[in-house]
């Protein structure tokens, strides 16, 4: 307390207008004594001392104390409840439910896939290549980020992208509603898949980037884990409700105006929503003021491209598309062998799918409270493992094997069947962390849409390897006889990116990637 200044009291205010030179009363000097004692007792009371700084000459008033701060908008925002505040509220209702028809999608598809299958009685390959095909427009996903990022319409640069995704969804399986789902109508059900593909990239993209601005003010991996649980949730009932429809109707243009419903609930949403609401998107307005449009663009493709070439980016984003690429997909040829060969009901197609997401759901609530405590390269090693046994796991269904063991088609399906898309689903979430506390700031929805884009090049490519691989092995839809042989060639496939798992970082914590740095080598 020595350095903050003695109090004055009046007599000594009256000492100082006397000369320099003379003497002071010896009343005053008790009186000041007296006082300073005071004080000294008053403050040795307190048990909490108010620190106040000492003012500028140039200052008028003392600046007040500073308040607690205030938690950001959308604190508290977890897996047991909405925000604390209200965009937290918003951010869960308007990507929350995205997510969750997004995750929905497979179920106009469950009743597509059945009638293409049946109704125009597409081969495996055929089935299978049409399928990648109508994933296309998923590779422009890193133009559209960049226009998310760059591009303002109306002020906002996030929720208009999610009403136009919502918007070409709901035309195009509406008018699958509509018309006739025939060979002759072929050229415009490809149309409208691909126009329906066109918009679940703007969704997703944009989706994926106001997950990655909002998670900067809450735990690590937390938002993330609730959108999986969003997207698996909407995938569960999907699969669930659609086997139940399509057994029960016969009928998929009940599927397809169900779903352009759901589409038309997330339209008006989306268009109710004002961005200004959501306060933790105000930070990166600053560096698209003042610049043209065609600064802009150039501005993010100049950062994503500076983002991309980061080590720390560049190497797990490698190794997570690489061990998808190479890995010949047979999902046509097995989808055809369960439905024509073993005969199978939709139902049970559709329960398996479900079973899937029912394990993408409870691993990524684990993950979420265990799961992400393990070194992320240890992690992902062990899924990798165990998606390489589930892709394996057909072998014994096609050989038949599970009756000789006392396991009927039906449970054997249902119970292994989706094993194999769940853990690849799963494999991605670590990554989406990892991705999301690296992400620059401004980048969100280019460095996601870039890192979506990747993913589904990389399933459109293993695919394609597949039906070259059920060619090449004569795989086709009366003789199954050489699909084993395809499984077998999966299963060592799936193996192979085990072997530069060093790309794959230690943690995937950015504070921990900072303190293995400055202790030795985290790569």
């Amino acid at each position: 307390m020595s350095s903050f200044p003695k109090p004055q009291p009046f007599s000594a205010l009256c000492v100082t207008t006397q000369k320099l030179n003379s003497s002071p009363p010896p009343l005053l000097f008790i009186s000041n004594s007296l006082e300073k004692d005071q004080t000294k007792r008053a403050l040795h009371a307190k048990k909490a001392y108010i620190v106040k700084p000492l003012l500028n000459p140039t200052q008028r008033r003392a600046p007040k104390l500073s308040s607690p701060p205030r938690k950001a908008a959308g604190d508290g925002f977890g897996l047991c409840g909405g925000g604390s505040g209200h965009a937290g509220r918003q951010m869960w209702a308007l990507c929350g439910f995205g997510y969750w028809v997004q995750g929905f999608r497979c179920f106009p598809w469950l009743a597509l896939n059945f009638h293409l299958a049946y109704g125009l009685s597409f081969s495996p390959s055929t089935l299978q290549l049409f399928q990648n095909t109508g994933n296309l427009p998923m590779v422009a996903k890193p133009l559209l980020g960049v226009l998310s990022d760059a591009v303002r319409i109306g002020g906002a640069h996030r929720l208009p992208y999610i009403s136009i995704g919502a918007l070409l969804q709901l035309l195009s399986w509406g008018t699958l509603a509509v018309i006739p789902v025939t060979g002759e109508t072929f050229p415009t059900l490809m149309a409208c898949i691909l126009l329906s593909n066109l918009g679940a990239s703007f969704t997703e993209v944009v989706s994926d980037a106001l997950i990655a601005e909002f998670s900067r003010t809450q735990k690590a991996g937390e938002l993330q884990s609730y959108a999986f649980v969003a997207l698996a949730a909407g995938a569960l009932l999907g699969n669930l409700s659609g086997a139940f429809v399509l057994l029960k109707t016969q009928e998929p243009k009940v599927m397809f105006f169900t779903f352009s419903f759901l589409l038309a609930i997330h339209l008006a949403l989306s268009l109710t929503t004002k961005e200004t609401s959501l306060h933790f998107l105000q930070y990166s307005k600053h560096h698209l003021v003042q610049n043209s449009l065609a600064e802009n663009l150039s501005k993010q493709f100049s950062d994503l491209i500076t983002a991309i070439n980061e080590e720390r980016i560049l190497y797990p984003l490698l190794w997570i598309v690489a061990s998808v690429a190479v890995v010949p997909l047979l999902s046509g040829s097995m989808f055809c062998f369960q439905t024509q060969c073993l005969k199978l009901d939709p139902s049970v197609i559709g329960l398996s799918k479900v079973i899937g997401q029912l394990i993408v759901l409870s691993a990524t609530m684990f993950y979420n409270h265990f799961l992400k405590r393990i070194p992320m390269r240890r992690l992902i090693f062990g899924v990798q493992i165990l998606y390489a046994l589930s892709l394996s796991s057909d072998l014994f269904l096609v050989k038949q094997i599970n009756l000789k063991l006392g396991i009927s088609n039906e449970v054997y399906v249902l119970c292994l069947s989706a094993l194999a898309e769940a853990f690849a689903q799963f494999k991605i979430l670590p990554f989406t962390v990892l991705f999301s506390s690296l992400c620059p700031s401004g980048c969100e929805g280019s460095l996601f849409a870039f890192f979506a884009s990747a993913l589904c090049l990389s399933s459109i490519l293993s695919g394609i390897f597949g039906v070259a691989l059920a060619s090449l092995i004569g795989v086709s839809s009366g003789d199954y006889s050489s699909l084993p042989l395809g499984i077998i060639l999966q299963f060592i496939a799936a193996l192979v990116p085990l072997g530069w798992i060093s790309h794959v970082p230690v943690t995937h914590n950015l504070k921990e990637m900072k303190k293995g740095k400055r202790r030795s080598r985290a790569w």
